[in-house]
């Protein structure tokens, strides 16, 4: 027993390892219903509200909003890995497969420095998997995993935490 107040002790004793705590950063639901209008408004597509510094990596939201029978591009982020939570609406989401008449997005695009880091964009996915997602669904994509809607049966709004390990994505 005395062994174990010794080692215990010792330990204690040891320099306790530096954490900088950081403050916890609130996305509300009036913030993302109001980024929703905007974009709207100005038919953008996919708009962070915040991008921070998690320690050791940065993580970011954003809200996506495409309307019903849009047609959007494919893309596969080289670093950034996505988790989408679908707010309404619905969709089919291919992930997988081969990429059609892929481009390398610039370094300079807002999309690599503002969004999702560097990747590629194209015009579809051949192969891959296809699934309907609805209000409620969540889906996680891995950096370098191609995804495309095909399909947006329903006006779709989602959020998107972005994970950033190599901080490729500019802090806001």
């Amino acid at each position: 027993m005395a062994k174990i107040f010794a080692l215990v002790a010792l330990v204690l004793a040891l320099p306790q390892a530096s954490v900088t705590v950081k403050p916890a950063v609130d996305v509300t639901a009036a913030d993302i219903q109001a980024t929703i209008k905007k974009e709207i408004a100005s038919s953008t597509t996919d708009t962070p509200i915040r991008t921070i510094d998690a320690g050791g990596h940065n993580v970011s939201i954003a809200v996506v909003y495409r309307p019903k029978g849009a047609k959007g591009t494919a893309a596969a982020h080289d670093k950034v890995t996505e988790v989408y939570d679908v707010l309404e609406g619905s969709g089919t989401l291919v992930t997988g497969g081969t990429m059609v008449n892929p481009q390398r997005r610039a370094n300079t695009a807002e999309d690599v420095t503002q969004l999702s880091g560097p990747g590629v964009s194209a015009t579809a996915i051949q192969g891959g998997v296809s699934r309907r997602i609805a209000k409620g669904d969540m889906v996680i994509i891995p950096a370098g995993t191609p995804h495309w809607f095909s399909e947006i049966q329903e006006t779709l709004a989602y959020t998107v935490v972005r994970v950033d390990p190599q901080r490729v994505v500019a802090l806001k």
